[in-house]
Order: structure tokens, then sequence, then C-alpha cells
């Protein structure tokens, strides 16, 4: 995409940059960044929809025989699709609620599953425009920091495209996610600290080696890569947007990227309106909820955040001010669901949905039950719930939400006799 076709608008205070002005925050919101708090400054990507609308329509769509990212090329900021890696990121299938959706007795149910994404989570989408951005500007190295989706997502990317990564971390990040980081060959940093000592070790990494930050909010492209899960789930659903999208939330980058995703539907004429974007949180982790509940404009950081949940732990969302006027710009709300609730979600999507999700993922369907117990969503309420990521992600949390039973002896009737009667 030609550069004049789209600009960087500073979310915090509005003002309009050129591409080429300025990579990551609004500078003179940047100045005002107090430690420990939420990003200042945070840009997102405008583009000229009367321009775009000429040439991305429903006859475009009907035309092309590209998957994934690919398919939305025409709307990403970028060259061209060279810098794009050739692995499939996007086009993950939207099932019915089927068997999850009766035993909560709602017909309009849907699931997005998103690990069957390269890296196995929604962070990929991020992770490939950032890269393919990387490129263009000549850089190096890419580095992040991450609970652990987000570093796996960069290091497959830049694995695919031979591009060095460098990832900063905590040291307590889930084992598995740790391997498959080490198997795409990134460097890793390991901190004994939290993700927010991470993002902050890493950005000044980033300043002082030279390196490309893809930090969460920090990069103005993690917003936009995000957003064109929104895309899919209007085609999906046969061109229509649903009542609300139910999004398992940290720092706030993919309920953002979501919220313009379905704006950008709205400016390019192909919809009429935005679902109630409706973010669940980790009761430990609650900056964003607390913040909703109090009528605050920016979060207050939570200091000492924790839950099984890891994805989505965070003491101060990094993206707040834009997740909040996002999430009330939409007629959202917020929820907060327990560690016991969000395992009791992930033991039900794979019972009742054959479904093995991490529990961030598990944390969006925990807020769906406890709103629907609630009274608070209705039978026929037509309903998008992300599933962020796998299951094996996080072996350690799944083996919590179920009993493992103690061996038998290798012979049949000490199988029989723990079969029972109803196997008879």
């Amino acid at each position: 995409m030609d550069a004049s076709r789209y600009e960087l608008v500073c979310v915090t205070c509005g003002k309009r940059y050129d591409p080429g002005q300025v990579r990551y925050l609004c500078p003179e919101c940047a100045r005002r960044q107090v430690d420990g708090s939420v990003l200042r400054g945070v840009l997102e990507v405008s583009y000229d929809f009367e321009y775009l609308g000429a040439t991305f329509n429903t006859a475009h769509l009907d035309a092309s025989v590209e998957r994934g990212t690919r398919r939305y090329l025409a709307l990403l900021p970028i060259e061209s699709g060279g810098s794009l890696s050739t692995l499939l990121v996007g086009d993950t299938p939207l099932y019915p609620g089927g068997r999850l959706g009766k035993h909560l007795g709602m017909c309009g149910l849907h699931l997005k599953d998103e690990s069957g994404n390269p890296a196995g989570s929604f962070k990929d989408r991020a992770s490939i425009l950032v890269v393919a951005k990387a490129l263009e500007l000549g850089a190096a190295t890419v580095c992040t920091a991450s609970t652990g989706n987000a570093a796996t997502a960069l290091a497959c990317i830049c694995a695919s495209q031979g591009v060095d990564c460098a990832v900063v971390l905590p040291a307590s990040a889930p084992p598995a996610k740790l391997a498959q980081i080490l198997v795409y060959g990134a460097r890793v940093f390991p901190v004994t600290g939290t993700y927010d000592q991470a993002f902050d070790l890493s950005t000044a990494a980033c300043e002082r080696l030279g390196w490309y930050n893809r930090n969460t909010a920090f990069n103005p492209y993690t917003i936009d890569g995000k957003r064109l899960a929104a895309f899919e789930i209007w085609e999906q659903l046969g061109r229509r947007v649903p009542d609300s999208v139910w999004i398992p939330t940290g720092d706030g980058v993919i309920l953002s990227g979501i919220a313009k995703g379905f704006r950008d539907l709205v400016a390019l004429g192909l919809s009429e309106r935005v679902p109630r974007i409706i973010a669940v949180q980790a009761s430990g982790s609650p900056a964003l909820v607390h913040a909703l509940e109090r009528g605050r404009e920016e979060p207050q950081p939570f200091p000492g955040a924790s839950s099984v949940a890891d994805s989505i732990v965070v003491e101060a969302p990094r993206n707040g001010i834009l997740a909040l006027r996002d999430i009330r710009g939409s007629k959202g709300r917020g929820v907060l669901v327990s560690d016991e609730e969000i395992l009791s979600a992930l033991a039900l999507c794979g019972r009742l949905g054959g479904l093995f999700v991490e529990p961030s993922a598990a944390a969006a369907v925990a807020g769906l039950i406890k709103e629907r117990d609630a009274g608070r969503v209705g039978d026929d309420e037509s309903v998008v719930v992300l599933l962020t990521g796998t299951g094996l992600k996080d072996i350690d949390a799944a083996r919590r939400s179920v009993r493992v039973p103690a061996s038998i002896s290798p012979d049949i009737a000490a199988l029989i006799d723990r079969a029972g009667t109803r196997d008879r």
C-alpha cells in the first residue's frame, strides 16, 4: 500500500503523523509517560477509506482466491505482499456453538478458534505484519516482551523469513511456550521479574541496541494486524456482524484490534454497525475492568497481578486508554472471572466442544458462562467467543482442570472393574 494512503494517529492527543515521521509512540505524549503505567501516545493506523473502498469491496472478495492475511492485502500498511511470511496466518475456523451452545441454551453462539495459526495463537496475526514492516524498514533484529504467546508468534514468523529474533519474558513463563520459542531459534532472555518489567527491559534494549520493537501497543502495527480477525468473522457469518464479541483481555491490544476491524468494516461501507466488545479479565489481573466499573479514562496499575491464565496477566495494561475507549464506544462491558471459573471453562470446552484451549482462551468462555447465568446474555443473542490459543501451550494448567486416574494393571478384569456398570 502507498504510504500516502494511511497515517498514524495518536489516540491520546489526536495528532496525525506520516508513517515516515514516527516509528512507535507519539513523541509529544510519550514525554509524559510515567514509569509503570499505561502507555501514552499509542498510535493507530488511519486509512483513506474513500480510496480503499474503490478497490476493496464485496466484488473484490468474491473474486479473491487468497487465504489468511493475504486475502486482505489491500488493507495492510505495507508496500507489497513480498514482505509477508508465506506461512498461513489467519483463515481460522468459526465453529457453531454445538453442544456447548446447547448446554448454555444459546442458539447463536460461535467460537473463533485461533489455535490453528502457525505458532498456535492469535498473536501470530500481529507478528506477521510487524515482521513485514521490519523487513521493509531494513531492521536486522526484532524484539518483544511477552508472557509467552507474542514471543512464540514472533519467533515463528522471524524463523520463516530468516530474521533475527530476541525475546524477553518472565522466567516463570510456561515451559511449553519457552521450548517452542527456543525451537524456532530465537535468542531468549528470561528475567526474574514480571511481564511489566520484561516490557520495560525489552524497550530499553531496543533503544540501546537498535532492534525493531514489536511490543504490544508500543508498535502501532500490532493493533492493525489483529484487526483482520474481525473481517474473517464478518465473512464467516455471511457478511454480518454478531451482537457481541467476547475477548480475553490483558494489555487490551487484541480487543482494540478487533474493535478497529469492525469500525473499518463500517468505514468501508461493508457493515452498518459494530458489535459490543466484552472484555474478560482474570480476577487476579483486573485493571481494565476496575477502570470501567469506576468510570476512569485510564486504568490504574494492579501490583502483583497473577492468574492461571498467564497470557492475560498484566499489572498496567499498556493499551489501557484505547481499550477503555473501544469497550465504551461499542456499548460493551467488562467481566472478571476467577481461576476456578477459568479451569472449569477449559474442561467444558474440551468435553462439550472438542476444543483444547489454553487458560486465557477459556477465560472468555468463563466470562460468557458467568454473564449467561446472571441473565445478562439473551437466548437468541449472536455471540462470538475468541479462543486465542491452544491448550498445548500450558499442559500444567490443563492438568489442573481434570482428574488424572490412577493406573490399573494390564488385564481386562481390571479395566472392566474400573469401567463399572456404565460401559457394560
